[in-house]
């Protein structure tokens, strides 16, 4: 790798130990992937932010660090909301570790912002290098915004954070961001529009297909936030974190790709349809990512003088919530929990239920194997009537 004077000084221990290292982090992972050189990044998020994924190991390797973050960096969700965790029932004893664990990036100048959806906090412009580790924020970064990112783990993406620098390979290079396989989606022709709660369900199964590529959809309309939950989910059932929409995204719109030797993957309705199974379920959780403010105020809006029967969380960073208090103070007199800070697939809040109901495709893909439950995926209009329901049993 060629590196500049200021990434040498860093590489030799100029600027002290914990920057060494990070550098040398950066560059071993660099010359892996056959980088030529680093890139300046604009903003980092780094996830292993949740006792729960980290451990105790994790703790100690945090604690160790003696440096501070070189641009502006978040987090992802943690185990906890920092205030109300006893009403969820978490116990003291993970609750002192998780806070240590906030204190550990605290100390490093780490924001506490502890989100899945850092493009709603930090202003990201098309073409600007990240170091992202959230994979459902990389899957949108890179396709909706058009920003430039990697899938980081925890440790490089904290690395990034700290030198400020990241190896530029991958999705940081034009050249790896064109198309793979096109994925033909019938079920946004014939009857209309596909709805968009089966955007999750589509990139449920449409991750399963792409595996590593990189998709371009033909057939679709979405909006942002539908290519929010389309994403979300691909990154979780697959490993996709770029896609194209045709006509819509950035990429696509700006660089006329050759599609003619790719690939195409049909995608029918009834497929789509048929992930969103019927089965009983005993809680109902939204907001796997994170939910934007207008999602809060739509969940207020249909929940409106009733009273959840099923226990009902509601997952957002809590800068979000803190922008719609009304809308929040709303929902809770329903008798939902609205949950800053945290996420139902990285808390132990979850895992005493047998089956929970998500509308999303990332949930979908998450919950059994992270909260030990089986999962359901419904509308989101189907997840707030299943929360009015009497539990069975």
């Amino acid at each position: 790798m060629q590196l500049d004077a200021v990434e040498q000084a860093l590489l030799a221990g100029e600027h002290g130990e914990t920057r060494q290292q990070m550098m040398e982090l950066l560059v071993a992972l660099g010359t892996v992937f056959g980088a030529e050189r680093m890139v300046p990044i604009v903003t980092a998020q780094v996830s292993g932010a949740s006792y729960k994924t980290i451990g105790e190991w994790g703790l100690r390797w945090l604690r160790s660090l003696d440096a501070r973050v070189a641009v502006p960096t978040i987090l992802n969700p943690v185990g906890m909301p920092r205030e109300g965790w006893r009403d969820l029932g978490i116990s003291p004893e993970f609750a002192a570790r998780q806070n240590e664990v906030l204190d550990a990036y605290r100390k490093l100048g780490v924001r506490l912002e502890c989100t899945c959806t850092p493009y709603y906090l930090v202003q990201v412009r098309y073409g600007q290098h990240l170091a992202w580790a959230e994979s459902s924020a990389v899957a949108y970064a890179n396709s909706v915004i058009g920003a430039r990112t990697n899938r980081e783990g925890g440790p490089s993406a904290l690395a990034a954070a700290i030198v400020g620098r990241t190896p530029s390979y991958g999705l940081h290079d034009r050249k790896n961001r064109a198309p793979s396989v096109v994925v033909e989606v019938e079920a946004a022709g014939g009857a209309g529009p596909m709805p968009a709660a089966h955007y999750g369900a589509l990139g449920y199964l449409a991750g399963k297909l792409a595996g590593t590529r990189i998709p371009f959809f033909r057939g679709l309309r979405p909006t942002r936030e539908e290519m929010k939950a389309l994403g979300a989910a691909m990154a979780a059932t697959g490993a996709v974190a770029l896609f194209h929409v045709e006509g819509i995204t950035p990429d696509a719109r700006i660089f006329p790709y050759d599609l003619t030797a790719l690939e195409r993957i049909p995608v029918t309705k009834a497929e789509v349809a048929g992930v969103l199974k019927e089965t009983p379920v005993d809680a109902v959780a939204l907001g796997c990512p994170h939910c934007a403010a207008e999602d809060l105020q739509r969940i207020a809006s249909l929940l409106r003088g009733k009273i959840v029967r099923k226990p009902l969380f509601v997952f957002a960073a809590a800068s979000v919530l803190e922008s719609v208090p009304e809308t929040v103070l709303a929902i809770r007199r329903t008798g939902a929990k609205v949950v800053p800070d945290t996420c139902m697939v990285v808390s132990p809040m979850m895992e005493g239920y047998r089956a929970i109901m998500v509308d999303s495709g990332k949930a979908l893909a998450y919950v059994p194997s992270m909260c030990g439950a089986m999962a359901r995926l419904g509308t989101l209009e189907e997840c707030l009537r299943e929360a009015l329901t009497e539990p069975q049993g």
